[in-house]
């Protein structure tokens, strides 16, 4: 066949030379079946499925500050906080005590310029009296009366700016006890449920609604310490389902204490990528490779005679006989042995089974 193909070619030289080329290549490069090259000792893995259910990444109790009655309401439940408060209680009784306090700081007002002016006034008849005890117009007596009344008249006016000071302080308190009455809820979150309705009255510290960030959301999981594991192995942010959609997930909080029950510990994964409604209760679904006991090898690496399964060290020859635990998509998995490490090559040969 060769004679004749040399024949075909002729005088052309260089179809000549890459005739050879290709022929002498083949001679030493022969072509193997996947049956026939070695097979590779893997460790044995099965595949596992994590699902839970989304939920907010916060949640809060909107409570009161104040007691009173509830006099408007301005969201309901799964609407969006806006700027508007959530609850409104009643001020009145909280304005009349601020209008009070604004009549009796306006009465010390009045209290203080007049204290002020007594002030300069004596200040004023001291400094005369003093010049006239100077030269020997005024008695001792007369100047000491004349200090004693200046003193009294700046204790005095010291004394209505301390009140003054004092009142001041509790009409702070008081406009920040009446902001109290406009309760507010974070904006942007929505309101998950509501206790209290326009009209009740309540107390200091009563619950009035729930409400939650649903901007971001979250997926509470228990896991075990291999799929904790295989979780962490993977890149993030990692591929995941959300319901019949595609997301992408990432580990948010890992509790460190461990359930000694179900000897699991609690993960939460946080969610990105994804066009899902921003609820909670939507499907997650993770699909994992996870590590389980034993080696996974090719079918084909296994030869079994008279029910006793081995397998051949492609590096010696040796064979080791092995013991079939069960099979995963046309590979067999098989009891660890130390001879058997992770990567050791083996002779694979077509048509044998553990089985025959």
């Amino acid at each position: 066949m060769i004679i004749t193909t040399l024949k075909g070619l002729g005088g052309n030289m260089q179809q000549w030379g890459v005739f050879l080329f290709s022929f002498l290549f083949l001679l030493t490069h022969p072509f193997y079946t996947s049956a026939d090259q070695a097979a590779i000792v893997r460790k044995a893995q099965k595949k596992t499925v994590l699902s839970g259910y989304t939920r907010s990444e916060t949640q809060m109790t909107v409570s009161s500050e104040v007691s009173g009655r509830v006099i408007r309401v301005n969201y309901h439940v799964g609407e969006e906080i806006g700027k508007k408060p959530f609850y409104e209680i009643d001020p009145a009784f909280i304005n009349f005590e601020i209008e009070r306090t604004a009549h009796s700081l306006e009465k010390l007002d009045i209290g203080l310029k007049k204290a002020e002016s007594n002030v300069a006034y004596l200040n004023k008849e001291f400094l005369r009296i003093d010049a006239l005890r100077k030269g020997d117009l005024a008695t001792e007596a007369g100047r000491d009366a004349a200090k004693q009344s200046l003193d009294q008249a700046i204790f005095e006016l010291e004394s209505i700016k301390t009140e003054r000071a004092a009142l001041k302080t509790a009409m702070d308190e008081l406009e920040e006890r009446r902001k109290r009455h406009a309760i507010h809820a974070p904006e942007g979150w929505i309101v998950v449920r509501k206790m209290v309705e326009e009209g009740e009255v309540i107390g200091s510290g009563s619950p009035l609604a729930g409400v939650a960030d649903f901007r971001t959301l979250v997926v509470p999981l228990s896991v075990s310490d291999v799929e904790y594991e295989a979780v962490k192995s993977l890149p993030e942010p990692f591929p995941c389902r959300l319901g019949s959609q595609t997301a992408k997930a990432a580990i948010h909080r890992v509790n460190p204490e461990f359930n000694e029950q179900t000897r699991k510990i609690s993960i939460e994964l946080v969610l990105s990528d994804y066009s899902a409604n921003m609820r909670g209760g939507l499907k997650f679904t993770l699909s994992l490779e996870i590590d389980v006991e034993g080696l996974l090898i090719p079918r084909s690496a296994v030869t079994s005679r008279y029910e006793n399964p081995r397998v051949a060290l492609k590096s010696g020859g040796e064979t080791i006989n092995v013991m079939v635990l069960g099979e995963k998509d046309g590979n067999l998995i098989v009891a660890e042995n130390p001879k058997l490490k992770i990567g050791t090559e083996l002779v694979s040969e077509s048509g044998n089974s553990a089985a025959d």
